[in-house]
């Protein structure tokens, strides 16, 4: 029985969401990523994301239910609400709240064995020393076939509370699997990444055998999703990013059981930062590829810089956007990408994090982006995250959204 404050609250607060999702300036936005998405866009545009939250205290973020699947809403609506009146940007404010469906999945059967340390212990950013579980031919048998089902009941449950929370204010809408599919990440929690970066030179048959497993899993993974009708709607947002386009879902499309060819998905390998074009390509596009091939359109890159590895990201299917991260070169990254891919620039988060926050070198760093890919003809976004802190000054966050705004010409 959900408590009558607790749903007071969380109505008053879904109201006012559905009310600015409801004005014309979001499906105006919705226009503006298609277009973009399409490689023809209006204009560049910005979103923020991953912010650090614990840094910004208030009474508007501060939670009153009791409940803790209350408390998960309220966060989401709040959040919702401050960045809409703080730093709105491009995100676009949907009339509806996803429940997300029971799924259990066993994953690959590795536990993660690390040490962490924290800065901060009111930040959830923290700093790891994995604990290497990948040193013998034997302990390859260690990687399972993720197997995946779904509790009926328990999804059954959430959408009775979602509906008793939202029913006349925002939609409920059952949210299936929106796959994260990266090799590398994971590899990197069990072995570390300098050992796995040494294995790759002195144990490459090794490394083969590892990343092929998981290739496999994932593949498998997929048909399972897709067999039991547990993947996502066509998304509002991938990587941090509007995902909005006229090509997806796919001809055929039945929500009952998306389709991958109906999705989105994103793939990086962050620690192939330091490794040649010729690794890049034989460890990761030779064993992503049969992934991205499954899928309707691709977000591509993260914190990597692939200014100097667009020849093999070329060779990934379906690619759209590609990441440019605070480390290319970002001549060479917006002449690699032309007007084929998006330019998903992201802007360095440490002109966020400095003992003075300069307005100044925040316009000039926009600037160049803009000036360079207005250059050489790329479609354009810039996406603000991994802000790991804004020095508990959360006006910088608002200040640097006005001048994003202000250089893309919104």
């Amino acid at each position: 029985m959900l408590n009558k404050s607790d749903v007071t609250v969380i109505r008053e607060l879904a109201g006012r969401v559905a009310g600015i999702a409801a004005l014309p300036v979001q499906e105006e936005k919705r226009v503006l990523w298609r277009r973009l998405n399409a490689l023809k866009p209006v204009r560049p545009m910005v979103m923020v994301d991953q912010v650090a939250w614990n840094e910004i205290q208030c009474d508007a973020l501060a939670l009153r239910c009791a409940d803790p699947e209350c408390r998960a809403y309220e966060t989401v609506l709040r959040r919702t609400l401050y960045q809409w009146d703080h730093f709105r940007v491009d995100r676009v404010v949907e009339p509806f709240i996803c429940v997300p469906k029971a799924v259990e999945n066993t994953g690959f059967g590795i536990v993660v064995r690390e040490d962490t340390v924290a800065t901060d212990p009111a930040n959830d950013v923290v700093g790891h020393r994995y604990i290497n579980q990948f040193q013998t031919e034997a302990d390859l048998e260690k990687i399972r076939t993720p197997r995946l089902a779904h509790d009926v009941d328990e999804t059954a449950r959430r959408l009775d509370v979602a509906h008793a929370l939202f029913d006349g204010l925002l939609e409920v809408r059952p949210w299936g699997v929106d796959p994260y599919l990266s090799y590398w990440d994971p590899i990197s929690t069990w072995m570390g990444v300098q050992n796995a970066l040494f294995a790759l030179v002195e144990r490459p048959a090794f490394m083969h055998r590892l990343v092929r497993r998981m290739m496999e899993g994932y593949l498998a993974m997929l048909d399972q999703l897709e067999a039991q009708g547990l993947l996502c709607e066509p998304q509002s947002l991938i990587h941090c990013t509007g995902a909005y386009t006229d090509e997806l879902p796919a001809p055929g499309y039945n929500p009952e059981r998306p389709r991958t060819k109906d999705l989105w998905m994103f793939g990086l390998a962050q620690m192939f930062s330091t490794v040649s074009p010729q690794t890049f390509k034989e460890f990761e596009v030779d064993y992503l590829a049969p992934v991205c091939a499954r899928f309707g359109l691709v977000y591509y890159g993260c914190c990597d810089p692939l200014d100097g590895k667009m020849n093999e990201v070329r060779l990934l299917p379906n690619v759209r956007k590609v990441s440019m991260s605070p480390w290319v070169d970002e001549e060479r990254g917006a002449e690699a990408l032309g007007g084929a891919f998006v330019y998903s620039r992201k802007p360095n988060p440490a002109l966020l994090a400095d003992s003075t926050f300069d307005p100044a070198l925040v316009r000039a760093h926009l600037t160049a982006t803009r000036s360079v890919c207005e250059k050489h003809g790329c479609p354009l976004e810039f996406i603000l995250k991994d802000i790991s802190t804004i020095r508990y000054e959360p006006e910088r966050l608002a200040a640097w959204a006005e001048i994003a705004m202000d250089v893309a010409g919104g």
